[in-house]
């Protein structure tokens, strides 16, 4: 049986969040929607989360610019990786490289048919899936 993840897209505005079961087969679970900033309020849902849920794992969106550079998105995973591991010093914490991500989302879901305002809710929900899946299948996640 494997551990369970939580996968993160993390932006200014809302937090993606998928989690995987025990087959390691990752799910959306929802758009967390905050303040343009508040990353307090999101640390502690998370964490609440994290806890309820009992899951020690999170693959955390690392969007990196397309050369590889980090950018001001790229800053915030990482204060938002520390800031984690300060209140749960015991959670594992990856950053997934998540540069094409958001295209993957909306290519999935153009795919499936879902409506331009359907897509704009859960775009961040479905990124989080895909960091979660890219995660789940990375040399790290088999060592779990």
């Amino acid at each position: 049986m494997m551990k369970r993840v939580m996968g993160l897209d993390l932006g200014s505005r809302t937090c993606g969040i998928a989690v995987s079961d025990a087959l390691g087969i990752a799910h959306g679970r929802e758009n967390y929607r905050f303040l343009d900033g508040a990353y307090k309020q999101v640390l502690a849902y998370i964490s609440e989360y994290l806890k309820k849920e009992d899951i020690h794992v999170v693959a955390l969106g690392y969007p990196l610019n397309m050369d590889g550079s980090k950018g001001e998105s790229a800053i915030r995973s990482e204060r938002f990786k520390e800031s984690l591991l300060t209140v749960d010093p015991s959670l594992k914490i990856f950053l997934v490289d998540e540069r094409l991500t958001t295209v993957m989302a909306n290519r999935s879901m153009l795919e499936a048919d879902i409506s331009r305002g359907k897509r704009h809710k859960v775009i961040d929900q479905q990124s989080a899936v895909i960091i979660l899946e890219s995660f789940l299948a990375s040399p790290e996640a088999k060592n779990l």
